[in-house]
Protein backbone atom coordinates (compact mmCIF):
# COMPACT_ATOMS: atom_id res chain seq x y z
CA UNK A 1 0.00 0.00 0.00
CA UNK A 2 2.71 2.53 0.94
CA UNK A 3 4.51 2.09 -3.30
CA UNK A 4 0.85 2.45 -4.22
CA UNK A 5 0.50 5.85 -2.13
CA UNK A 6 3.77 7.30 -2.75
CA UNK A 7 3.55 6.74 -6.77
CA UNK A 8 0.14 8.29 -6.60
CA UNK A 9 1.34 11.24 -5.10
CA UNK A 10 4.23 11.68 -6.93
CA UNK A 11 2.01 11.18 -10.27
CA UNK A 12 -0.72 13.54 -9.42
CA UNK A 13 1.69 16.28 -8.48
CA UNK A 14 3.61 15.79 -11.86
CA UNK A 15 0.19 15.72 -13.18
CA UNK A 16 -0.59 18.89 -11.61
CA UNK A 17 2.38 20.78 -13.84
CA UNK A 18 2.00 19.16 -16.90
CA UNK A 19 -1.65 16.90 -17.79
CA UNK A 20 -0.65 15.59 -21.22
CA UNK A 21 1.08 12.37 -21.85
CA UNK A 22 3.53 11.16 -24.68
CA UNK A 23 1.44 8.31 -26.63
CA UNK A 24 2.83 5.10 -25.59
CA UNK A 25 3.74 3.63 -29.19
CA UNK A 26 6.31 6.51 -29.32
CA UNK A 27 7.45 5.96 -25.78
CA UNK A 28 11.15 4.42 -26.49
CA UNK A 29 11.60 7.21 -29.04
CA UNK A 30 10.19 10.32 -26.83
CA UNK A 31 13.16 8.85 -24.26
CA UNK A 32 15.49 9.43 -26.14
CA UNK A 33 14.11 12.77 -28.37
CA UNK A 34 14.25 15.84 -26.31
CA UNK A 35 10.33 15.53 -25.98
CA UNK A 36 7.77 18.88 -25.33
CA UNK A 37 5.79 15.79 -23.60
CA UNK A 38 5.89 14.27 -20.27
CA UNK A 39 6.96 10.35 -20.29
CA UNK A 40 6.96 8.60 -17.34
CA UNK A 41 8.30 5.28 -16.08
CA UNK A 42 7.37 3.20 -13.67
CA UNK A 43 10.06 0.16 -12.50
CA UNK A 44 9.16 -2.24 -9.98
CA UNK A 45 12.52 -4.42 -9.18
CA UNK A 46 12.73 -7.57 -7.85
CA UNK A 47 16.25 -8.14 -5.69
CA UNK A 48 17.34 -11.97 -4.75
CA UNK A 49 20.30 -11.96 -2.41
CA UNK A 50 22.83 -14.55 -1.86
CA UNK A 51 22.07 -14.10 1.84
CA UNK A 52 18.24 -14.56 1.72
CA UNK A 53 17.67 -10.41 2.42
CA UNK A 54 15.59 -9.88 -0.46
CA UNK A 55 14.71 -6.35 -1.40
CA UNK A 56 11.70 -4.64 -3.54
CA UNK A 57 11.85 -1.43 -5.30
CA UNK A 58 9.62 0.87 -6.89
CA UNK A 59 10.83 4.00 -8.98
CA UNK A 60 8.49 6.25 -11.08
CA UNK A 61 10.70 8.66 -13.44
CA UNK A 62 9.31 11.51 -15.03
CA UNK A 63 11.10 12.93 -18.11
CA UNK A 64 10.64 16.23 -20.12
CA UNK A 65 12.85 17.06 -23.16
CA UNK A 66 15.88 17.34 -21.49
CA UNK A 67 14.64 17.43 -17.72
CA UNK A 68 13.90 14.34 -15.12
CA UNK A 69 12.96 13.77 -11.89
CA UNK A 70 12.28 10.86 -10.05
CA UNK A 71 10.70 9.08 -7.21
CA UNK A 72 11.84 5.62 -5.37
CA UNK A 73 11.42 3.98 -2.31
CA UNK A 74 13.64 0.46 -1.09
CA UNK A 75 12.66 -2.16 1.28
CA UNK A 76 14.46 -5.52 1.96
CA UNK A 77 13.44 -8.61 3.87
CA UNK A 78 15.69 -7.60 7.11
CA UNK A 79 13.25 -4.12 7.72
CA UNK A 80 15.36 -1.71 6.18
CA UNK A 81 13.66 1.23 3.90
CA UNK A 82 14.62 4.08 2.29
CA UNK A 83 12.79 6.36 0.26
CA UNK A 84 15.05 9.21 -2.46
CA UNK A 85 14.03 11.60 -5.18
CA UNK A 86 16.08 13.32 -7.55
CA UNK A 87 16.59 15.49 -10.09
CA UNK A 88 18.50 14.95 -13.54
CA UNK A 89 19.35 17.42 -16.19
CA UNK A 90 21.07 17.12 -19.73
CA UNK A 91 22.81 20.43 -21.84
CA UNK A 92 23.83 19.22 -25.79
CA UNK A 93 26.57 21.72 -26.69
CA UNK A 94 27.17 19.99 -29.87
CA UNK A 95 30.81 18.49 -29.36
CA UNK A 96 30.33 17.95 -25.66
CA UNK A 97 27.08 16.75 -24.05
CA UNK A 98 26.94 17.20 -20.10
CA UNK A 99 24.75 15.86 -17.48
CA UNK A 100 24.05 16.78 -13.61
CA UNK A 101 21.94 15.23 -11.20
CA UNK A 102 21.28 15.65 -7.77
CA UNK A 103 19.52 13.29 -4.75
CA UNK A 104 18.17 13.11 -1.72
CA UNK A 105 17.36 10.18 0.23
CA UNK A 106 15.94 9.31 4.11
CA UNK A 107 18.46 8.74 6.43
CA UNK A 108 20.27 12.22 5.76
CA UNK A 109 21.84 11.08 2.17
CA UNK A 110 22.61 13.91 -0.24
CA UNK A 111 24.68 13.20 -3.91
CA UNK A 112 25.44 14.18 -6.80
CA UNK A 113 27.35 13.90 -9.96
CA UNK A 114 28.72 16.05 -13.23
CA UNK A 115 29.16 14.26 -16.37
CA UNK A 116 30.36 14.93 -20.12
CA UNK A 117 30.60 13.58 -23.16
CA UNK A 118 33.29 15.22 -25.78
CA UNK A 119 33.49 14.46 -29.02
CA UNK A 120 31.25 13.69 -32.24
CA UNK A 121 30.25 9.90 -33.50
CA UNK A 122 33.54 8.91 -31.20
CA UNK A 123 33.44 10.59 -27.78
CA UNK A 124 35.31 10.58 -24.74
CA UNK A 125 33.28 10.15 -21.75
CA UNK A 126 34.13 11.90 -17.53
CA UNK A 127 32.61 12.14 -14.85
CA UNK A 128 32.56 13.16 -11.49
CA UNK A 129 30.36 12.37 -8.34
CA UNK A 130 29.98 13.04 -4.18
CA UNK A 131 27.73 12.40 -1.41
CA UNK A 132 27.81 13.37 1.93
CA UNK A 133 28.82 9.48 2.76
CA UNK A 134 25.27 9.07 4.62
CA UNK A 135 23.98 5.58 4.98
CA UNK A 136 22.52 4.75 1.54
CA UNK A 137 21.98 1.80 -0.59
CA UNK A 138 23.56 1.66 -3.68
CA UNK A 139 21.07 0.84 -6.21
CA UNK A 140 23.85 0.92 -9.70
CA UNK A 141 26.28 -0.94 -7.27
CA UNK A 142 29.28 1.48 -8.75
CA UNK A 143 31.25 3.83 -6.49
CA UNK A 144 29.22 7.21 -5.56
CA UNK A 145 32.27 9.02 -4.62
CA UNK A 146 34.42 8.54 -7.57
CA UNK A 147 35.49 9.66 -10.99
CA UNK A 148 34.69 7.80 -14.36
CA UNK A 149 36.22 7.95 -17.62
CA UNK A 150 36.53 5.77 -21.11
CA UNK A 151 35.31 6.31 -24.40
CA UNK A 152 32.59 5.49 -26.78
CA UNK A 153 30.92 5.43 -30.33
CA UNK A 154 27.73 5.83 -32.08
CA UNK A 155 29.82 5.47 -35.44
CA UNK A 156 28.18 2.16 -36.34
CA UNK A 157 24.06 2.22 -37.57
CA UNK A 158 21.64 1.50 -35.17
CA UNK A 159 24.53 0.69 -32.09
CA UNK A 160 26.48 2.26 -29.44
CA UNK A 161 29.51 1.26 -27.71
CA UNK A 162 30.94 2.45 -24.41
CA UNK A 163 33.69 1.18 -22.65
CA UNK A 164 34.45 2.79 -19.09
CA UNK A 165 35.68 2.55 -15.23
CA UNK A 166 34.06 4.10 -12.16
CA UNK A 167 36.94 4.34 -9.97
CA UNK A 168 36.74 5.24 -6.10
CA UNK A 169 39.09 8.83 -5.88
CA UNK A 170 38.20 9.46 -2.09
CA UNK A 171 37.77 6.59 0.36
CA UNK A 172 41.41 4.84 -0.47
CA UNK A 173 38.83 2.08 -1.21
CA UNK A 174 40.82 0.76 -4.82
CA UNK A 175 36.96 -0.22 -5.79
CA UNK A 176 36.84 0.06 -9.07
CA UNK A 177 34.05 -1.15 -12.03
CA UNK A 178 34.54 -1.60 -15.42
CA UNK A 179 32.21 -1.50 -17.83
CA UNK A 180 31.75 -2.44 -21.16
CA UNK A 181 27.40 -1.92 -23.04
CA UNK A 182 26.44 -2.29 -25.85
CA UNK A 183 23.05 -1.05 -27.11
CA UNK A 184 21.56 -1.62 -30.33
CA UNK A 185 18.02 -0.89 -32.33
CA UNK A 186 17.24 -3.74 -34.49
CA UNK A 187 14.15 -1.96 -35.33
CA UNK A 188 12.03 1.50 -34.23
CA UNK A 189 10.22 0.86 -30.58
CA UNK A 190 12.76 -1.74 -29.69
CA UNK A 191 16.08 -1.64 -27.80
CA UNK A 192 18.39 -4.33 -26.49
CA UNK A 193 21.17 -3.13 -23.83
CA UNK A 194 23.76 -5.64 -22.64
CA UNK A 195 26.14 -3.72 -20.12
CA UNK A 196 28.66 -6.51 -18.91
CA UNK A 197 31.44 -5.33 -15.88
CA UNK A 198 33.99 -6.15 -13.46
CA UNK A 199 34.86 -5.14 -10.44
CA UNK A 200 37.66 -5.38 -7.78
CA UNK A 201 38.41 -3.29 -4.40
CA UNK A 202 38.48 -3.64 -0.91
CA UNK A 203 35.04 -4.67 0.64
CA UNK A 204 33.77 -3.32 4.09
CA UNK A 205 35.75 -5.77 6.32
CA UNK A 206 39.12 -4.69 4.22
CA UNK A 207 38.67 -7.59 2.07
CA UNK A 208 40.04 -7.48 -1.68
CA UNK A 209 37.18 -8.74 -4.13
CA UNK A 210 36.75 -8.89 -7.67
CA UNK A 211 33.87 -10.36 -9.11
CA UNK A 212 32.10 -10.16 -12.67
CA UNK A 213 28.19 -8.57 -13.86
CA UNK A 214 26.23 -8.71 -16.14
CA UNK A 215 22.50 -6.99 -16.99
CA UNK A 216 20.59 -7.59 -20.27
CA UNK A 217 17.32 -4.65 -20.91
CA UNK A 218 14.83 -5.46 -23.68
CA UNK A 219 13.03 -2.72 -24.53
CA UNK A 220 9.32 -3.18 -26.48
CA UNK A 221 7.35 0.14 -27.05
CA UNK A 222 6.25 1.47 -24.29
CA UNK A 223 6.89 -1.88 -22.63
CA UNK A 224 10.65 -3.05 -20.89
CA UNK A 225 12.28 -5.99 -18.42
CA UNK A 226 15.33 -6.49 -17.19
CA UNK A 227 17.48 -9.31 -15.66
CA UNK A 228 21.14 -8.78 -14.02
CA UNK A 229 23.23 -10.75 -12.34
CA UNK A 230 25.93 -8.85 -9.89
CA UNK A 231 28.78 -10.78 -7.92
CA UNK A 232 29.53 -9.04 -4.50
CA UNK A 233 26.71 -5.97 -5.45
CA UNK A 234 28.20 -3.13 -3.24
CA UNK A 235 31.32 -4.41 -2.35
CA UNK A 236 29.92 -6.86 0.25
CA UNK A 237 29.76 -10.54 0.17
CA UNK A 238 26.13 -10.81 -1.21
CA UNK A 239 25.39 -11.84 -4.72
CA UNK A 240 22.74 -10.49 -5.89
CA UNK A 241 19.91 -11.41 -8.93
CA UNK A 242 17.51 -8.23 -10.00
CA UNK A 243 14.23 -8.47 -12.27
CA UNK A 244 12.84 -5.69 -13.39
CA UNK A 245 9.95 -5.12 -15.60
CA UNK A 246 9.14 -1.60 -16.74
CA UNK A 247 5.86 0.45 -18.16
CA UNK A 248 6.68 3.70 -20.17
CA UNK A 249 3.27 6.11 -20.60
Amino acid sequence: MKYILALSLCVNTLLLFHPVHAKAADALEKMDDTASEIVFKLTPSYYQSSDGNNAVDVNLRAKKGDQTAWLGEYQDKSGYRQLRVGYESNLDLGLTRWDWSAQLASGGFVGGSLSAEIGGDTFGILGIGRTNLREYFNLNFDPNDAITFGIGSRAISKTELSLFQVRDDRLSTQQRVTHFVWRFKPVDGQRITVDSSYKSGLAGDAVFIHGYGLSVTYDYGQFFGRLARDQYANFTETDLTRISLGLRF
